[in-house]
């Protein structure tokens, strides 16, 4: 038989180099600085696959490996942090006099970044409304455009092939986060994007346990990328590399279940009194329900929901008693998770008719989750 394209299949064979390591079938943790050479020649001769530890080892080079494979990258760096991957990619297509089109709902670390450390680069940033037609927002210098679909917060679809088509008719980049689908639900570099952007440290690594992010550049962009990511000393640890390509191999099995109990929780959630409305794209009722369905193929486990009118004290209730969510800021680990979102909006208002919750499904039993929310809820109404 030949190579299977099937997900669940390919990822447990990419990156693998087993011959190469007597026949383990992990690559072993590298954790390497000095790379000696065995001779003058070999020093002075052309530049060997592995030259420093910073610039890769076999742990690193078999992580950026499977994921080109899986993003269909020309090429992938590995970077610290989600949020590294962002800075980096946009640095590599943004020089001092750009001017940068950010899509409103992008993650707020995204945004500080842009607003804050490209300011002092004397690259200029404005914000779009997920949805809108970009053509109009695209200055003479307009040099990229990031995006993020779903947001993270408010979780607003945009048409992402409409878009890099209206970028790359001005000569523009397209760079975007797709840390919610990951690359087994949606593939940005076969849907126009030059620049696919990964928090590996949410469901890549899956375990709450590594900071990892990476980018994938398409032919275009990949010898500007490699280069950037050089010139700033940027690496990740083998010790974090060897996690993520361990969270890799029960990937689609993961977020299956991550799927199946958030679609569990938003549908029950959207029956409720209390709510206003649930924001998830794999939702029929959902206004992105029908570009998510034409280019995506899963959903993962984060969503939000608008509750109705409701005083701080009670949402405190209902979120301080919570058994299985915890409270904190990542998501995309097996636990579940809540927390208040907070929105910033520059380009237009988002209209929420009460308090904001993002909630992330883990892979605890969906009715035990259900009746943890559901003691929630009244919590929320006797304190109202």
């Amino acid at each position: 038989m030949g190579k299977s394209d099937k997900p669940e299949t390919k990822v447990i064979s990419l990156g693998r180099k087993s011959s190469e390591h007597h026949g383990v079938v992990n690559t072993p943790v590298y954790r390497a600085s000095t790379i000696l050479y065995p001779d003058y020649a070999a020093i002075t001769g052309p530049e060997p696959q592995y030259t420093y530890g910073r610039r890769g080892t076999p742990t690193t080079r078999s992580f950026e490996d499977a994921i080109s494979e899986l993003e269909g990258a020309a090429r992938t760096v590995t970077v610290p942090s989600g949020l590294n991957a962002i800075a980096t990619a946009i640095l590599s297509v943004c020089n001092a006099g750009d001017h940068l089109l950010v899509a409103d709902n992008a993650y707020g670390p995204t945004r500080t970044f842009c607003d804050r450390t490209l300011a002092r680069f004397g690259v200029s940033v404005d914000y779009y409304a997920p949805g809108d037609d970009i053509a109009p927002l695209l200055k003479p210098n307009t040099k990229a455009v990031f995006c993020e679909s779903p947001g993270s917060l408010t979780f607003e679809m945009q048409d992402i092939p409409a878009l890099a088509k209206a970028a790359h008719a001005h000569g523009a980049s397209v760079l975007m986060d797709n840390t919610w689908a990951t690359p087994l639900f949606f593939q940005p570099l076969k849907h126009g994007v030059d620049l696919s952007i990964q928090a590996a440290t949410k469901y890549v690594g899956g375990h709450a346990d590594v900071m990892l992010g990476y980018v994938s550049a398409n032919e275009s962009h990949a010898a500007r990328l490699h280069e950037t990511h050089g010139n700033m000393g940027l690496y990740a640890s083998g010790d974090d590399c060897f996690l993520a390509l361990r969270g890799l191999r029960t990937l689609p099995v993961r977020l299956a279940r991550h799927q199946e109990t958030g679609l569990t929780l938003a549908r029950w959630l959207a029956a409720r009194p209390e709510v206003a409305r649930v924001l998830h794209p794999a939702l029929e009722s959902d206004p992105g329900h029908a570009l998510w369905k034409r280019d995506f193929t899963g959903a993962c486990g984060l969503f939000g929901v608008i509750l109705k009118p409701a005083p701080e004290k009670a949402v405190a209730a209902m979120v301080d008693g919570l058994a299985h969510f915890g409270l904190g800021w990542s998501w995309g680990g097996f636990e579940s998770l809540l927390i208040p979102a907070h929105i910033k909006r520059t380009a237009r208002a988002f209209q929420a008719e009460g308090p904001v919750l993002r909630i992330h499904a883990g892979l605890e039993d969906a009715g035990d989750l259900i009746a943890d929310l559901e003691q929630g809820l009244e919590r929320l109404r006797s304190a109202s």
